[in-house]
């Protein structure tokens, strides 16, 4: 078993409870052009995914055309009531601070709202500039492309990253790049039995408490 050099963790549901805002903005503005009792199915397992990419589900699924406006209204209006409202996943702060492990973030937001979301768990310090974007690289999660670029600028290969990731959508990019990858089910968008979903998606390890993180990531440098 390869040793373990870098952590590599989510941001939106993982360090910050965001998903559920998130979600609950882009239903809102979703059910103003599509029967709220539609929407609810189309949604069904997108957490994870870039607005774009649910905003061409939406359009292909529903044969409707956006309003051209909609994906920029609708970041700015979420970005604002995401900032007001989000709090961070309880006990991530101490948890990612106790790990003796380089740490980065891989999200597919944007890089502004992840910063802010590391300053409102008290995150910024520890990860230190190690941020790396949907943004700065060709392709989102779940294309493996965010992972490998963290894993290049720090220096460490992949086989050597450990990933916390909360979505099938992240925990396929990180698969896909060669990564081992814990679960997290503590925030307050997962569904029952996600962690099943999980772990047949190939992680090694599923939590539903950031108190247990440190301990799992020990057993994964004691394998």
């Amino acid at each position: 078993m390869a040793t373990i050099d870098l952590l590599i963790s989510d941001c939106d549901g993982v360090i910050v409870d965001s998903e559920i805002i998130s979600h609950r903005v882009l239903f809102e503005a979703l059910s103003l052009h599509v029967p709220a009792e539609r929407l609810h199915e189309a949604l069904e397992g997108t957490f994870g995914l870039t607005v774009p990419s649910i905003i061409d589900l939406i359009e292909k699924r529903f044969d409707l055309t956006l309003p051209k406006t909609f994906d920029e209204d609708l970041r700015r209006q979420s970005e604002k009531i995401v900032a007001d409202e989000v709090q961070a996943i309880p006990g991530v702060r101490e948890a990612l601070i106790g790990i003796e492990l380089p740490l980065a973030v891989a999200s597919n937001s944007r890089l502004h709202n992840v910063e802010s979301s590391l300053r409102r768990a008290g995150l910024i310090e520890r990860v230190a500039g190690n941020i790396f974007c949907a943004e700065m690289v060709p392709s989102p999660k779940p294309a493996p492309d965010v992972y490998l670029l963290a894993a290049e600028r720090m220096g460490v290969a992949p086989g050597h990253c450990l990933v916390v990731e909360d979505s099938p959508t992240g925990v396929l990019a990180a698969r896909t790049a060669g990564m081992q990858v814990i679960g997290f089910t503590g925030a307050s968008h997962i569904p029952a039995g996600h962690d099943v979903a999980l772990r047949e998606l190939g992680v090694a390890a599923v939590i539903s408490d950031m108190r247990d993180l440190p301990k799992t990531v020990e057993w994964f440098l004691s394998r």
